[in-house]
């Protein structure tokens, strides 16, 4: 059951980027900067844990999915990545119903190894912090050409 109550904030849009991981957590909402892929979603019962809380799962894979997509954005879009270290904070818990936001705060690029740190927040308040860092690996020929 969706939490209506909850408004999207300005300038998010349904996320461009789907996968098999993430499709259980629809919707998610993103929002495209200079330097970033700011990530969101509207937390629900689908989220959490056995004790109701959001699931350190979702956290630590959203923000791994914005970090990547930030550094991905610095390079150009056909930078290809793939995680090879993640490490997550939990400062707090994030609950049913709240506003969660994915950032990245500082990224690194480089032409092997991408650096980044994000900031997840919980309508407003920072849940966890989010440090990662990224391979450039090269893509397959066919997936250039799509």
């Amino acid at each position: 059951m969706m939490h209506e109550t909850v408004s999207i904030p300005p300038g998010f849009a349904r996320h461009f980027r789907q996968s098999p991981v993430t499709d259980p957590w629809e919707p998610l909402y993103s929002r495209k900067t200079d330097d970033a892929v700011i990530l969101g979603l509207v937390a629900d019962t689908a989220h959490t844990n056995s004790r109701g809380l959001v699931h350190g799962g979702l956290i630590s894979a959203l923000a791994d999915n914005a970090m990547g997509l930030s550094c991905a954005r610095r390079l150009g879009e056909s930078a290809s990545l793939v995680t090879v270290n993640l490490t997550l904070d939990f400062l707090a818990a994030a609950k049913v119903g709240q506003w969660l936001e994915f950032d990245t705060v500082f990224a690194k690029t480089g032409s092997t190894l991408s650096f980044a740190q994000a900031i997840v927040t919980a309508d407003g308040e920072p849940c966890a912090r989010a440090n990662a860092v990224f391979r450039m690996v090269k893509r397959p020929p066919q997936e250039i050409a799509a």
